[in-house]
């Protein structure tokens, strides 16, 4: 039994769909966006339309699935089983894409390919939350724990005293190494703040052995990935920008030092963006539509 045969065995578990605001409506699809956004979970819902022997689904982060096993036997298993679609997670693009009805491919990478729609998956919104929280009672105690513990679906799940360390343990899981933890937590200290990658890289070079080419590379990564953005001064696109991350809790988790104003304004930043195809900043105005 050669590598891909195992992978096509394993079953799935059962999981309770709640409905989220975005779907994967198109047969050919790339799907990014920040670290437990729920591109998994989008990915699940999808192929619970279709019986598990008609699908194959691959994460190449899985350290079992080596990718030359992958390549040499992929196109042949797909015909001999007549897969009609191919789930690739965390896909590098590194390997032939073989002929298939249905593809979805989940990537960091830009990277675009003919006849197929990307959707830019981030993490709930407010109301989308208030689906997945099934432990709260009322409005007002899930927007405490949402302001509290932030977006993500998956932390809801996890006792009181563990949530916290549970965000922290997500972004050094979307980090390939300790030098871009760093620079991610020097982005998430900045949240909401005016300024320049310029002036984030010459702060962390002080600390922090770093090149900055693997600096703005790095960062064009997370801005891509959505895991952060950049607020835009209104008619002003040469003017510093504002800094934002996926994440509003995430700013508690990297000091000692609670900062409520940034992490509230990170939170409503995070709402009108969803909201609005662009959103702006004035000099008196946190937010200008």
């Amino acid at each position: 039994m050669n590598l891909i045969e195992q992978i096509y065995d394993i079953t799935f578990p059962k999981i309770i769909f709640f409905e989220r605001k975005i779907s994967i409506d198109h047969k050919n699809t790339i799907l990014i966006g920040p670290p437990k956004s729920g591109k998994t979970y989008l990915i699940y819902d999808y192929l619970s339309n279709f019986n598990s022997t008609e699908y194959l689904y691959i994460d190449f982060d899985d350290y079992k699935n080596k990718k030359e096993n992958i390549e040499k036997h992929l196109e042949n298993f797909i015909l001999n089983n007549n897969i009609t679609v191919l789930v690739l997670e965390n896909f590098k693009f590194d390997i032939k894409l073989p002929k298939v009805t249905n593809t979805i491919i989940t990537t960091k990478m830009k990277f675009k390919l003919d006849n197929f729609s990307t959707i830019y998956l981030e993490p709930l919104d407010f109301e989308e939350y208030l689906l997945f929280d099934t432990k709260h009672q009322n409005i007002s105690n899930s927007f405490n724990s949402f302001l509290k513990h932030g977006n993500l679906a998956e932390v809801i799940e996890y006792p009181e005293n563990k949530k916290y360390q549970r965000n922290y343990e997500i972004c050094k899981l979307y980090c390939e190494d300790k030098v871009e933890l760093e620079i991610l937590f020097l982005l998430i200290k900045s949240s909401s703040e005016k300024k320049s990658i310029f002036q984030l890289f010459n702060s962390l070079k002080k600390v922090t052995k770093i090149s900055k080419d693997r600096f703005y590379d790095t960062v064009k990564k997370y801005e891509r990935n959505r895991v952060i953005y950049f607020c835009q001064k209104y008619e002003q696109p040469k003017a510093v920008k504002k800094i934002f991350v996926f994440n509003h809790a995430l700013i508690d988790e990297v000091s000692y030092t609670k900062n409520f104003n940034s992490l509230f304004k990170t939170m409503i930043f995070l709402e009108l963006n969803r909201i609005y195809k662009e959103v702006f900043y004035l000099d008196n105005t946190d937010f200008y539509i």
